[in-house]
């Protein structure tokens, strides 16, 4: 048996102790012989006090989170900074991925798919539209990251003024740079997801300043030769359900990937570019062999936890003090009752 406490116990200790104190003596008193079967101070029976110190106990043990141990699995620890970059561009939510699906839900899934490959690896993310964003720096807490692209949203289109797909190159470059700076032992990789295209007049800005910096990572291309048309954003999560979509000379827009553009990205950047689609699996590339070990993450523990049993006899407890205080209410209005009749 292994205990994970939700406080430090001392705490727990200092937090119960006074509580059970009192439940002890009143049941000590309502047992006393003189006392007679129930106290009049209390109201309570001794099987009732006993009941509420059962069930005092019952939550002190479910906050100490007992456990058994369920073996150990050994983790992988990536030794690497991944920065990854999302367009966040209007023609992000093109409904054209697995049928009328939005680009976006790939953006998230591939993301998941990341985070998945390189367990251990420090995360930061970068949006751009009108301009570059840095949403998350860098962090080992993954969820955090997953939580940034759920809550992910493209620019609001009565805003939007045209974007380049190269904006976040600065950003980028600045970021990876004072990693290599921060930790040089480590190596650092970028994933790039976007569409490629470019919505302004001026070319692309150039990521290549950023490849002496980059040990890996991949372009991932999102969006078909078809295109898709897109639903008008105003930054709500809520009113961009079921809007109206963006219209172009009287006519519905479509937005098309332009690979060209995010191939010219990848060889910047001196990565792999991928198109994506719902019906394919993501190649991820392996990171950096001297920053992959398993010798320094060891292992884990898996523990099959058991405080659900002390919250169900809890649970089994309030139900007997909640079925005890109807019924006296219910008396009591009885009494009232016949009181008023007389």
């Amino acid at each position: 048996m292994i205990f994970q406490p939700v406080l430090n116990v001392f705490l727990l200790v200092l937090l119960f102790a006074p509580v059970a104190f009192v439940v002890v003596w009143m049941l000590v008193k309502a047992v006393r012989p003189q006392a007679g079967a129930a106290d009049v101070g209390t109201g309570a029976s001794p099987v009732i006090w006993g009941l509420r110190l059962l069930m005092l106990l019952a939550c002190f043990m479910m906050l100490l989170r007992p456990g058994i141990p369920g073996g150990a699995t050994e983790t992988l620890a990536t030794d690497t900074d991944i920065l990854i970059v999302v367009d966040t561009t209007a023609s992000i939510v093109a409904e054209d991925w697995d049928g009328d699906g939005q680009r976006l839900d790939g953006v998230r899934a591939d993301v998941q798919s990341i985070v998945d490959e390189y367990p251990g690896a420090r995360f930061a993310l970068i949006s751009f539209d009108a301009a570059a964003e840095l949403r998350l720096p860098l962090t080992t807490d993954a969820t955090a990251l997953v939580s940034s692209l759920e809550v992910l949203r493209p620019e609001v289109t009565a805003q939007s003024q045209g974007s380049s797909i190269g904006i976040a190159s600065t950003m980028v470059e600045e970021t990876l740079k004072a990693a290599a700076e921060s930790a040089p032992d480590r190596s650092r990789m970028v994933f790039y997801l976007g569409d490629g295209e470019q919505t302004v007049s001026t070319d692309p800005e150039s990521f290549s300043a950023s490849a002496e910096y980059t040990d890996g990572g991949a372009v991932l291309g999102y969006g078909t030769s078809e295109g898709g048309p897109m639903k008008v954003t105003s930054g709500s999560v809520s009113s961009d359900e079921g809007g109206e979509y963006i219209e172009y000379q009287g006519e519905q827009a479509m937005s098309v990937i332009d690979e060209a553009n995010l191939q010219t990205i990848a060889e910047d950047l001196g990565v792999e570019y991928q198109l994506r689609s719902a019906d394919t699996p993501i190649e991820l590339p392996e990171a950096p062999t001297t920053t992959t070990n398993y010798t320094e993450s060891g292992s884990v523990g898996n523990v099959i936890e058991l405080y659900w049993i002390f919250a169900l006899v809890m649970v089994l407890l309030l139900g007997v003090e909640i079925a005890r205080a109807t019924i006296l209410i219910a008396q009591m209005r009885g009494l009232a009752t016949r009181g008023g009749d007389a």
